[in-house]
């Protein structure tokens, strides 16, 4: 949209030079196309070919301005193309900085996130690892107390197979 809004513009520019230029750019008027048409001339002939020579270097001379004009139109009209261009890459390089800080700006919320969890996880985990080690803690105490009961039921037995042992044949 915004090249053909420079576009209209340049044309508008042209229309308004067109209409604003040196007459001799535009073409001969009726003076000029009288006094270029061939036929007798009161000044004689060394006067026309001099006007005609003169007439014809200030054409080519018109003809050049007219290209300088062209050419410093399309430089500047491409100069401005340029300066667009570049005002939308220094936009585009803008807008990729704040999605770049952006992005990392949630990363770092999302990371945090992430490692709250992960702290809550362990919190839970601890709770239940410090119930099970109670349990396992009684049960080590229990079992250790069972050997202890063990050991005294085996001298128990011990004793008692002696005596049997040792006593005689009734």
């Amino acid at each position: 949209m915004a090249d053909s809004e420079l576009d209209h513009r340049e044309a508008h520019e042209d229309s308004v030079n067109s209409s604003n230029s040196n007459p001799e750019q535009a073409g001969p008027t009726t003076s000029q196309a009288s006094s270029s048409l061939p036929g007798p001339s009161l000044r004689g002939p060394g006067i026309d070919a001099a006007t005609t020579s003169s007439n014809s270097e200030g054409k080519i001379s018109n003809y050049f301005t007219a290209v300088d004009t062209n050419l410093s139109v399309l430089q500047s009209r491409a100069q401005k193309l340029i300066n667009k261009i570049n005002e939308g890459r220094e936009r585009d390089q803008t807008m990729m900085k704040n999605f770049n800080t952006n992005l990392n700006i949630k990363v770092a919320e999302m990371t945090q996130c992430l490692q709250d969890r992960i702290f809550q996880i362990y919190e839970e985990n601890n709770v239940q690892l410090q119930v099970r080690l109670q349990e396992f803690t009684e049960i080590i105490e229990r079992i250790g107390q069972l050997q202890a009961e063990l050991k005294q039921v085996c001298q128990t037995v011990v004793i008692v197979y002696k005596d049997l042992c040792l006593q005689p044949n009734s």
